[in-house]
């Protein structure tokens, strides 16, 4: 087998990232680009979509098993999209890292990232110890067995929930920042965390304050997901770090997914936000 060979190319080379909401709902796509824009890099293009799923399905989150279920074949069927539209990177905006494997698998040259491998990845150069602040309880089975999957569960100190459903975090925003404020302040006494993740990427617009008034480092799960898809993109393009596609990161065959035609339909995008490059 050759080398593979590849000229580096300047970190200003134009990028191409798809983001999905993966919920069939437009409510975050604007404000979700909006945070996005402040912390891109120029040379950066994102896509921020939700999901088209006819009525009378109606997402708002993800939190329960049966909902989420809705959504991992439209999430799958994205990334094969990203392949053929020249993505160079794909982010799964929900911290259950939905349909991850599955995405990347029929993903192309397009990286693909999810919030809480990303968050995790950011908090092990950080921290030894971590903790997660949840909405509920309900949230913590299924995201420790994301973390011990990911094997970083050595490291985690505790889940501390907040009391909050995913569609109720950005209701009351002064109570969301309350109820983190105290689970973060219990983690950090109690459970003797050294950072904290904040476990859903819904959870935006509280990580600075509390940065600051706890003097611990506080990851934000939007922008961990959004940056780490960024930083994988820029490497992509700069050193050839593409997906492999040998022994488990194969794909069907052009001809064997053809013939399937699971694929044939429209990629299942509804409402979009382009924030362009500078």
């Amino acid at each position: 087998m050759s080398a593979i060979s590849h000229t580096e190319q300047p970190a200003t080379t134009p990028l191409k990232i798809l983001w999905v909401n993966p919920i069939n709902q437009s409510g975050y796509d604007q404000p979700i680009a909006d945070l996005i824009e402040r912390v891109k890099l120029p040379n950066t293009e994102v896509h921020v979509v939700s999901l088209d799923i006819p009525e009378p399905v109606k997402l708002t989150n993800l939190e329960w098993r049966g909902f989420e279920s809705k959504i991992w074949f439209p999430v799958t069927a994205i990334a094969n999209y990203a392949a053929e539209n020249g993505y160079d990177g794909y982010a799964i905006g929900c911290f259950y890292d939905t349909a991850l494997d599955e995405a990347r698998e029929v993903s192309g040259d397009a990286v693909v990232c999810a919030p809480c491998q990303s968050a995790l990845q950011i908090v092990s150069n950080l921290c030894n110890r971590f903790s997660v602040v949840i909405g509920v309880q309900k949230w913590k089975v299924q995201m420790e067995d994301r973390i011990r999957h990911y094997g970083y569960h050595d490291r985690l100190a505790s889940f501390r929930t907040i009391g909050l459903h995913v569609d109720e975090f950005q209701q009351d925003k002064q109570c969301t920042e309350d109820a983190i404020r105290k689970a973060v302040r219990d983690a950090i006494e109690i459970d003797k965390a050294e950072a904290i993740i904040l476990g859903c990427t819904i959870e935006f617009g509280f990580y600075a304050q509390l940065q600051k008034e706890f003097n611990v480092p506080i990851v934000d799960a939007l922008y961990a997901c959004f940056k780490g898809t960024e930083n994988a993109a820029l490497n992509k393009v700069q050193f050839g770090w593409k997906p492999s596609r040998l022994y488990s990161m194969a794909p069907p065959e052009a001809a064997r997914l053809k013939e399937s035609g699971i694929f044939a339909a429209p990629a299942p995008i509804a409402n979009t936000v382009i924030v362009p490059r500078a």
